[in-house]
């Protein structure tokens, strides 16, 4: 199998408030507390799923709250879409034609700087899974790609990550190289057309490198800079928020479940994964779930898809600063009133 590369790719404790989103004169903002949904099954709705990308073990949970029956238990038909390209998701909510995407932390925001009624609903995955990685011995540190060649995918918010880094480094951006490679990230390392890269994910081009014998060095995003964020949320429109608020909660709620039953055991899940995708390698797969595992869960007692506003405001501000942005992004971006043990 190929190396896996096509991807599109607020904190003091105390200031965790969190945040009101109102949606047309509704209050939904995590401000409290109420009780899961009863455990008696309610009538079965369907709820349409996009992925960002094809089934892979970044979508572990999803697959393992199939597995173990928690869609049909909270009273869910969930059916699961794959997007014929990475820009699709988000389009795909704001048209209306799924109830949820899951997407990317910054692409969340650019949409809505770009107008779009959407809101991030829980995260998937908790921090950044974008890194830098490079197969040469000499590079041990952002700055030694003084002089060198870095491949990226030519996404604009890549490369402000590398100007970051760079700079931080107190190395002059001018003196790096940044050549567009396309989603060939991991390829154009192999065969040496690079000397770094900035994209791939720490979890999975990192482990697939490592059971191909190779030793990558990565450097991940947010030791370098780039403020924290959550590479995977899940995302919805703002009326589905309204209308339908109770579903998007049991749909959570669910992937909770299933994100709890992988913390017990690795494994769950992998065989309805497998079945969804049969072209993946069960060895990487299980390899990927088990080294993204502590990110699939908030840092302290918070829920399993919880989202810091704070951090969201920090990671809004370095794109506004990089010209990323039009406006600092509203902090209805995103709510954890959908989440299990949060409400009104």
């Amino acid at each position: 199998m190929s190396i896996r590369t096509n991807r599109r790719k607020f904190g003091a404790r105390g200031r965790l408030a969190a945040l009101t989103l109102v949606v047309a004169g509704l209050v939904l903002g995590a401000c409290g507390s109420k009780q899961d949904d009863p455990d008696t099954r309610p009538q079965t709705e369907r709820l349409e799923l996009m992925l960002d990308f094809y089934p892979n073990a970044d979508h572990a949970p999803i697959y393992a709250a199939q597995e173990i029956g928690a869609f049909r238990d909270a009273g869910l038909d969930v059916k699961i879409r794959t997007p014929a390209d990475p820009g699709m998701p988000i389009k795909m909510v704001t048209t209306g034609r799924v109830d949820l995407a899951i997407s990317y932390e910054p692409e969340v925001l650019l949409a809505r700087d770009k107008g779009a009624r959407v809101a991030s609903v829980g995260a998937l995955v908790q921090k950044p899974l974008t890194s830098i990685m490079t197969l040469r011995d000499d590079i041990r540190s952002v700055k030694d790609l003084a002089g060198k060649t870095v491949g990226t995918a030519g996404i604009p918010y890549q490369s402000a990550y590398l100007r970051t880094a760079l700079e931080k480094a107190d190395v002059d951006p001018d003196r790096v190289r940044e050549v567009n490679v396309g989603f060939n990230l991991s390829q154009a390392m192999l065969s040496k057309k690079v000397d770094a890269t900035l994209g791939g994910f720490w979890n999975y081009e990192g482990v697939q490198l490592r059971r191909r014998g190779r030793k990558p060095r990565i450097i991940r995003m947010e030791q370098v800079g780039v403020p924290t964020y959550q590479e995977l949320v899940f995302v919805g429109h703002m009326d589905t928020l309204r209308e339908r608020g109770r579903v998007l909660r049991r749909f959570l709620q669910a992937v909770a479940r299933g994100a709890r039953a992988l913390r017990t055991d690795p494994t769950v899940g992998l065989d309805t994964l497998l079945k969804a995708n049969p072209d993946l390698e069960r060895g990487l797969q299980q390899a990927v779930v088990k080294e993204t595992l502590p990110v699939f869960f908030p840092e302290g007692d918070f829920p399993w898809g919880y989202q810091n506003a704070d951090e969201w405001k920090a990671y809004g501000e370095w794109m506004l600063e990089n010209k990323l942005l039009q406006a600092m992004p509203s902090p209805t971006a995103l709510t954890n009133e959908f989440l299990p043990g949060h409400g009104v």
